[in-house]
């Protein structure tokens, strides 16, 4: 008998919101964590094929001694080069997602969390079954984002002018994370999903 996959809860939101808390927080659950950027960062290794074809692309001095992907160099390029960033994207874009597919497919947890930055932006709800945002305030998201990252007020805002608006997020969301509060109000609200995606799987098998 083939063993059907998990439950897929989309997990997203935007800078600066607390996704990663999140995910802590399930993770501490037992629950699987699929991350997107830690994807990102696999299918750009050293011996990857698409690192390779990043090099041939845009030149050797996109790799750093060690062979590592030279991030900054890369950021810089596509940045002022709008169609290498598309090319970028067609290239590295369906690999992300079939690892994202292969592994949510292999997870073992009840249900799992596909961390997902840019799942709206990106399209990507068909990937999942729910969609989790972590909400906050715009102002909370700034003054998080200047104070961990070191950044300035305007690189802030050209962020989150990048982003999909707060309203386009809660429009896709089938659940809501509200982070505006403290610690113990987040673990609250966690258990209270977990419990909710817990019970929904059992009346699914019922």
């Amino acid at each position: 008998m083939t063993r059907q996959r998990p439950m897929i809860i989309g997990l997203t939101g935007g800078i600066g919101s607390g996704k990663s808390k999140v995910s802590d927080l399930f993770a501490a659950k037992g629950i699987e964590i699929i991350d997107a950027d830690i994807l990102a960062r696999e299918v750009v290794e050293p011996g990857a094929p698409a690192l390779a074809k990043i090099a041939q692309h845009f030149g050797k001095d996109m790799l750093q001694a060690d062979g590592q992907l030279n991030r900054k160099a890369l950021r810089e390029r596509i940045f002022s080069h709008p169609q290498d960033k598309t090319w970028l994207n067609e290239l590295l874009h369906p690999l992300i997602r079939q690892l994202m597919q292969e592994r949510t497919a292999a997870a073992r947890s009840p249900y799992c969390i596909l961390a997902i930055p840019l799942l709206v932006e990106n399209q990507l709800q068909s990937l999942v079954d729910r969609i989790l945002v972590v909400d906050v305030e715009e102002s909370v998201q700034r003054t998080r984002v200047i104070s961990r990252d070191n950044v300035s007020a305007d690189q802030v805002d050209a962020i989150l002018a990048s982003q999909a608006s707060r309203s386009q997020r809660l429009a896709a969301a089938d659940d809501i994370i509200d982070n505006n509060g403290t610690i113990n109000n987040l673990i609250e609200q966690v258990d209270k999903l977990h419990a909710y995606y817990l019970s929904r799987i059992t009346k699914l098998k019922a």
